[in-house]
């Protein structure tokens, strides 16, 4: 895979365009997916990872091919995701009630196929509730867990996306470890 999109980015560097449309397509659900964990919005997870792909297009001249192309894009979508965070703090949760609705919450906009089993339905609240603790995290904590577990990125990964000491890393998935088995202790 590398190899292949190497192979893009020279292309793309030489001036053909329709290269980086390989790179979107075998990129962006994962961007998608790790803006997404750490901001809990899909609107905002759609236009942070858009944004990623334009910075990466618009800076690809300074990409050193010698490096891995995911773990600069990562660090991309990474420091944009933290930007916004830090901009504006989440206005409204899962469980907070939908203006103009009878006591409806954000739990009914989400998407189901039919009547759900009772353990689906409860391997879906934990998965939230997990979600909305990810998201109570402080920002340093938030990354690194999203990163590590659910992206499945090693040590080293995170290092180099977040710009960091591979022991910085280690210190802030244990202590957002900690930081989550506290919230959902409280469960």
């Amino acid at each position: 895979m590398d190899t292949m999109i190497k192979k893009r980015i020279k292309q793309l560097k030489k001036g053909d365009q329709n290269a980086f449309v390989d790179i979107v397509d075998l990129y962006k659900d994962k961007i998608y997916q790790l803006c997404y964990r750490m901001l809990g919005n899909a609107h905002e997870a759609e236009d942070i990872a858009q944004e990623a792909f334009i910075r990466a297009y618009v800076n690809i001249e300074s990409f050193d091919v010698n490096r891995k192309f995911s773990t600069w894009l990562y660090r991309i979508a990474t420091n944009l995701t933290i930007d916004r965070i830090r901009k504006k703090k989440p206005d409204y949760y899962l469980d907070a009630e939908v203006a103009g609705t009878e006591g409806l919450n954000m739990y009914s906009q989400i998407a189901a196929d039919g009547i759900l089993p009772e353990e689906e339905v409860v391997s879906l609240e934990l998965s939230s509730t997990i979600q909305q603790k990810i998201l109570r995290l402080p920002d340093k904590y938030r990354s690194v867990i999203v990163l590590k577990y659910i992206h499945e990125l090693s040590l080293k990964e995170i290092s180099e996306i977040l710009n960091i000491p591979v022991g910085t890393v280690k210190t802030r998935i244990h202590r957002g470890r900690e930081a989550l088995r506290k919230q959902l202790r409280d469960l």
